[in-house]
């Protein structure tokens, strides 16, 4: 058979409800929502960690945080873990690595002399726009070096952390702050935005390789806070039109000043959707140069993103625990051209980040490693009987969270439990268990979730990559550390 090119569109921080085709009447999407229209849109995807690092490691290797022993920020991924690309390397697949991949904690990642390649063929790793001397800042100086002082949008204190480590100072001109909740116009040109220089890289690769069977992860930094996008996407937006979170009455209450104020949360939507905005018009790009070069037909994309965002829900920004829908429940979207029945289909069961992988696989006639925690979907792509996960399970440094079509349950580190009802409290700010009246149906949840963690345990130990092999050990006790993560 000849097998598909892969092309994995992977944003970061993006709601599954920022997109047109999910919903948002506000949001300007349409190059994503046609690749929608013409693919397979799964509507209730879940990701297994609502911050970074885990996340991507976990949907990546197809097993879950726990299982890998990496539930949290700051854990440098081991250079050995077997991912995406490990499996796909024997069939004759050529892979890279474009913009944001996030193996490496801030205070060491990307700044050595020879990054960790964890399997793919070629790299341009950029987990922070131009604030390390990174392939961001390469490709920026290559082509317009006058641009380089207007570039760097990423996160300071990290910045600080390596320079301290490392006993240097860059020179860099870094932002002053990292969580503007404004919308702030780039800088510098629009053609050389992070986002614009992942879509440029991406192409070159494709076009580089097009002769191959080729992987490609395309990591966009994009809606990551600070909330910056180029002028003109910015003006696609007005203020006054859009909708904003609504809250109970003892949460709107809590609003005072201009914390969390109509006028601030206006703003920050129209710097959150104007960062979408910018990379679905380069994802317009990429599609329309896989039509160019005849690939359209022979490459299954996938759009998806790593997490979510609370955009003010809650009264929070940014990502992290319990979890709930808007920083867990993300956008998946396949286009595979005349290998996909019914397109244009929306998919409602409930899908798990840790099942893309055995789909990929699949999908290029691979077997799925047996330890693998993940399933595959092509039964949905194939329009077969389906109809998702029972309940997915979402984890973080000793919270787990589980959740099935009507509920949220969160088991917290220390014990206590937290019920919400969804069809009746879509944000989920009524907690069914403070008075305990739920206390049947929690622990209904709990023993699922318990069972659940149980199987993994027992039938799942984590596998490693050694010599060019795959051998099986169990995952090694990590040591924590307080991450703060507004």
């Amino acid at each position: 058979m000849k097998r598909p090119n892969i092309l994995l569109l992977y944003t970061d921080q993006q709601r599954h409800d920022a997109l047109g085709i999910n919903g948002n009447d506000d949001i300007q999407t349409p190059h994503l929502d046609r690749m929608a229209a013409e693919g397979v849109n799964f509507d209730h995807y879940f990701v297994q960690n609502p911050v970074c690092m885990p996340s991507r490691l976990s949907f990546l290797s197809g097993q879950y945080p726990s299982t890998l022993g990496i539930t949290h920020m700051g854990v440098p991924v081991p250079e050995d873990m077997p991912i995406l690309p490990h499996y796909l390397r024997n069939y004759g697949y050529r892979s890279a690595n474009i913009g944001k991949l996030h193996f490496q904690p801030h205070a060491c990642r990307d700044h050595r002399e020879i990054h960790p390649p964890y399997g793919f063929d070629h790299l341009e790793i950029s987990d922070e726009p131009g604030l390390y001397p990174d392939a961001y800042r390469a490709w920026v100086e290559r082509l317009a070096p006058d641009q380089l002082d207007h570039i760097s949008l990423g996160l300071p204190p990290a910045a600080e952390v390596w320079q301290q480590q490392m006993g240097i100072r860059d020179g860099i001109r870094h932002p002053a702050e990292r969580f503007p909740l404004d919308a702030l116009p780039f800088r510098g040109d629009s053609q050389h935005t992070h986002t614009a220089f992942v879509a440029d890289q991406t192409m070159e690769f494709i076009e580089r390789h097009r002769q191959e069977t080729f992987l490609c992860v395309a990591g966009f930094y994009s809606p990551h806070s600070p909330w910056v996008a180029p002028q003109e996407f910015i003006d696609r937006y007005d203020t006054q039109d859009l909708t904003i979170p609504s809250y109970p009455p003892e949460v709107e209450a809590r609003r005072n000043g201009e914390a969390f104020s109509e006028e601030e949360l206006r703003r920050a939507h129209v710097g959150y959707y104007a960062m979408v905005s910018e990379v679905d018009h380069h994802v317009g790009r990429i599609l329309a140069h896989l039509d160019a070069l005849g690939l359209r037909e022979d490459t299954l994309v996938v759009f998806t993103s790593d997490h979510g965002e609370w955009l003010g829900e809650h009264l929070r920004y940014g990502k992290g625990y319990p979890g709930h829908d808007c920083v867990t429940r993300v956008p998946l979207i396949m286009h595979w051209p005349e290998h996909l029945e019914q397109p244009g289909r929306t998919e409602n069961g409930l899908v798990e980040g840790v099942d893309v992988l055995p789909t990929l696989l699949e999908s290029a006639g691979i077997p799925a490693p047996g330890h693998l925690q993940g399933q595959s979907l092509m039964p949905a792509l194939r329009a077969s009987a389906w109809n998702g996960r029972e309940h997915v399970l979402t984890e973080m440094h000793g919270w787990k969270t589980l959740r099935t079509r009507d509920h949220r349950y969160v088991l917290n580190r220390d014990g206590s439990e937290q019920l919400y009802y969804l069809p009746d409290d879509r944000q989920a700010y009524y907690d069914l268990n403070a008075d305990g009246a739920q206390e049947a149906l929690c622990g209904q949840l709990r023993h699922q979730l318990l069972l659940h963690r149980a199987t993994l345990l027992e039938a799942k130990p984590r596998a490693v990559r050694a010599s060019g092999t795959c051998r099986i050990r169990s995952a090694p006790a990590v040591t924590a550390s307080r991450t703060v993560v507004r």
